[in-house]
Parts: structure tokens; C-alpha cells; sequence
């Protein structure tokens, strides 16, 4: 496996991976706002300064994950492993390329929100030494309200 740093050309290919990785919250009553992301605003993104690291095994796109450089801090969202990749360490791997870029640009930390109720990838950011420092509750437009953590991890 090898991680590639894509930037604005691959908005497709990031929309893709995310759809197929997020496509098991689309039975959810308050499905993932993912599900409701077209390529045309992951492009947008990319060309205000979000950036994603792609995973690729061979010549197959299998995650990724989407960032934005803050001003202390390193901030992920929508981090995506197809399903048949899926618990294989593959995130784990998208994460440490994270902290690799983090400290490549001197940013000291890095941080993320996560569901309270998808509790495996609290357990995931756990096992690398994430630490919640924040908890909100988040209204859906359907009404449904979400409770929400803040994770943070020091990479320097």
C-alpha cells in the first residue's frame, strides 16, 4: 500500500471512496451529511486548501481522508475505507500519514469529531492515543440531534 497526497484534480476519486465507505450509515436515521456531498463541493473544498491523503493498493483507490491546516492544529473529516478493506489497518495507516504530514509543516496537533454513538472509531482514535476534549449535541435539518465528540492528538 502507498499513500498519495491529492489535491483539487481528484475530487471524483475522493467522492468515490467516500460514498462506498459511507454507504453502511445510509440506514441511520440521521444518516451521515457524506452521503449528501456531490463532487462539486469536495472540488470546492480542495481549491479553498483542503487537501486529501489517498491509500491505493496497486492501482485501486481503497480510502482517504480529507484535511484542512488550521492555524494550530491539523483538522481530519471523512475518513474512508472501502468496506472490503475495512479492519485492516488501513485507516490506522491513513492516520499516521496524518501525523507525518502534521509534522512535516510543524503543526502540533490533530484533531477530529466523531459520532458518540459509532463507537468504533472512538475506540480507533483511542488505541492511537486520541483524547476527547470537547462533547456537543448537533441538530440534523430532520430535527434528530446527534451527540458529538472533539478528538485531539499531539504529533510533535
Amino acid at each position: 500500500m502507498s499513500i498519495v497526497i491529492e489535491e483539487s484534480s481528484n475530487a471524483a476519486l475522493i467522492h468515490d471512496i467516500m460514498i462506498k465507505a459511507f454507504s453502511e450509515y445510509n440506514s441511520l436515521p440521521a444518516p451521515s451529511s457524506a452521503l449528501d456531498e456531490t463532487v462539486e463541493m469536495i472540488s470546492t473544498s480542495l481549491l479553498k486548501g483542503e487537501k486529501a491523503l489517498i491509500d491505493f493498493v496497486e492501482a485501486e483507490a481503497i480510502a482517504m481522508v480529507r484535511f484542512q491546516l488550521k492555524e494550530n492544529h491539523l483538522y481530519f473529516s471523512r475518513l474512508s475505507v472501502v468496506p472490503e478493506f475495512q479492519g485492516k489497518g488501513v485507516a490506522k495507516l491513513l492516520l499516521k500519514g496524518l501525523e507525518d504530514y502534521a509534522r512535516s509543516k510543524g503543526i502540533p496537533e490533530i484533531q477530529c469529531k466523531v459520532r458518540v454513538n459509532v463507537l468504533r472509531n472512538i475506540h480507533l482514535y483511542h488505541s492511537l492515543y486520541y483524547e476527547i476534549f470537547e462533547q456537543e449535541v448537533v441538530r440534523k435539518e430532520n430535527g434528530i440531534e446527534l451527540q458529538v465528540v472533539s478528538m485531539k492528538k499531539r504529533v510533535d
